[in-house]
């Protein structure tokens, strides 16, 4: 094994991990960032339609305490309103630092442009056409080289390491470009790895967002919070099937986009009426899904997203990338032709416990979490625009508290014979006679989707989990060989992906109503008496351990959100 110290080790180099790292560096501490990824190339870069701000441009009358209100709302009152709110407040200085490190935002005027986005009652979304998230990722690389923070790309991490008295120590990892491994010593960590939509069939996610963060925090003694709040985008493509899942940004709604069903009806009305497409994006996803159940729903499993009557200069100006999309995969001009659409997998807003004002675990200290790998600020249902916000606020903040801890402790010593027991789990497929983790990938992928989907129901879940422990008993197979060793990588996401799934449907399990983006078809109805509760997730010896905590009301008490029945 390679030993390398840092102060600050970074886990992932998306969004949330590249800002804690410079702020981090601003404090003075020696960061690292390690990331499965190439620097760039996080899941930051497919974040398109925008990042909220209320910087009232747009409309005078936005403010903090209107963003706050249509997060809490949208999250149908099941958020951490600490983080909320901190969310609302810190935001537009975030979008000002990025200006600052170089981002360069549409604008009208002198003015920062803002846009309309689902389940918000200002246009408060500031952007950069339809490719936000790439020009954020970008300045975000560009400002760590000019600060020096090294990077350690295409290295897995596959586990947290702890000092004798249960604090975090570092990381041991695998580098996939040698086959080597190396031990990270760290006085701080913070993790921030992204969700795991890749769990299920259809997602708009990358190849990397197989729930890494989450397995490995909760093998290290985290607790997950509210993990059958995953989030489907109503706007996947659907054709061709190598594009399905693929995002199609809520930008086009904001921008004027309708949707229609087989018939050419603009069916948001029989849903609701007063937000129609920018109503929040649980009720736009289950009304597409109900338009194709019911028959409504194209030949190929969608329906049209139609945004042709905007005319072609504005579209070019506004959605250049869904233009290129669209021509490059499906052969479609969306300037003259609508598109065809329906739900995919997309977002995590449950992920680990953690404190919301330092983003450290509430249960391992020293580590440190934030972006979608930390639970606690989009409720129940993710507000449009609050991701790439969430990214910069509490990056910031995990990066800071992080390296307020390192730098007031020594450097802690790691068990190294946890890091060699690491290295048996690991290499056992090799010596094995089982099935590749491929083929168990997919098999596991199936039955998320049609298990733990859009609606589920208690007989599904139940169904789906002995589904999951089927396929994480079977013995699995990697041909031998230790550089760039693809299926090997595939068994080490097998293992997560189904500790994480087998989160997911125990926790959908436990909620006995429908909230934002969990629906139960058999208690179709929100339930404030039960469900204003945080369902919390543990490991121990192997099995998930399940309780619920009280949701801390603070500031916003629940009321029926609008289009909710």
């Amino acid at each position: 094994m390679d030993t390398i110290e840092c102060d600050v080790l970074v886990i992932g180099s998306g969004g949330a991990g590249a800002r804690a790292a410079i702020e981090a560096n601003e404090s003075g501490a020696n960061v690292l960032i390690v990331s499965k990824t190439l620097e760039g190339k996080a899941h930051t870069v497919m974040a398109e339609g925008g990042i909220n701000a209320a910087l009232a441009h747009r409309d005078p009358n936005d403010s903090i305490e209107e963003h706050f209100r249509d997060t809490v709302e949208e999250g149908v009152f099941l958020n951490d309103q600490i983080m909320a709110e901190l969310l609302a407040r810190e935001t537009p200085d975030r979008v000002y630092d990025l200006e600052g490190y170089g981002a360069v935002f549409d604008r009208i005027g002198e003015r920062i442009a803002q846009r309309p986005f689902g389940g918000q009652s200002h246009p408060r979304t500031c952007y950069v056409g339809d490719s936000t998230g790439h020009e954020m990722i970008m300045t975000l690389v560009e400002e760590a080289r000019r600060r020096c923070i090294a990077y350690h790309s295409e290295v897995f991490v596959t586990k947290l390491l702890k000092d004798r008295s249960g604090s975090i120590c570092g990381a041991f990892g695998l580098d996939f470009r040698t086959g080597t491994y190396k031990l990270y010593r760290a006085k701080a960590v913070v993790l921030a790895t992204g969700g795991a939509g890749r769990v299920f069939k259809v997602t708009s996610n990358p190849h990397e967002a197989s729930g890494d963060g989450y397995a490995i925090a909760m093998r290290a003694g985290a607790t997950l919070q509210d993990m059958e709040q995953t989030q489907f985008h109503p706007t996947g493509m659907v054709y061709p099937a190598s594009a399905r899942g693929i995002l199609v940004t809520e930008a086009i709604r904001g921008e004027g986009g309708v949707l229609l069903n087989k018939d050419g009806e603009r069916f948001m009305s029989r849903y609701n009426p007063d937000q129609m497409e920018l109503s929040p994006r649980d009720q736009v996803a289950r009304a597409i899904y109900t338009e194709i159940q019911e028959g409504r729903g194209t030949e190929m499993g969608g329906v049209y997203l139609d945004i042709t009557h905007k005319g072609k200069e504005h579209i070019m100006e506004k959605l250049p990338r869904m233009v290129k999309q669209f021509e490059k995969f499906a052969n479609v001009d969306i300037t003259e032709t609508p598109m065809l659409v329906a739900p995919t997998a997309h977002h995590f807003m449950g992920g680990v416990k953690v404190d919301p004002y330092t983003c450290e675990s509430q249960d391992i200290s020293g580590l440190f979490v934030c972006g979608e790998t930390a639970a606690g600020v989009h409720g129940a249902n993710r507000l449009g625009g609050n991701a790439l916000a969430e990214t910069q606020v509490f990056g910031k903040r995990a990066g800071e508290a992080a390296a307020r801890h390192a730098l007031g402790r020594g450097m802690p010593e790691c068990d190294e014979e946890d890091a060699r027991r690491e290295i048996e789990r690991l290499e056992a497929p090799f010596e094995s006679d089982g099935e590749r983790p491929q083929a168990l990938i997919g098999r596991l992928q199936e039955v998320m989707w049609k298990h733990a989907g859009i609606v589920r129901s208690e007989a599904l879940l139940e169904e789906g989990l002995k589904a999951v422990g089927e396929i994480e008993s079977q013995p699995v197979r990697v041909v031998k060989g230790r550089r760039f060793n693809l299926e090997w990588i595939d068994f080490i996401e097998l293992r997560n992906m189904t500790l994480v799934s087998r989160a997911v449907m125990m926790s959908a399990l436990a909620r006995r109503e429908s909230r934002g983006a969990h629906f139960r078809s058999d208690h179709p109805k929100r339930n404030d008496a039960i469900g204003l509760v945080n369902i919390m997730s543990r490991l121990k010896d192997g099995e998930i351990t399940m309780d619920s905590r009280p949701v801390t009301i603070t500031k916003l008490k629940p009321v029926l959100r609008r289009g909710d029945a």
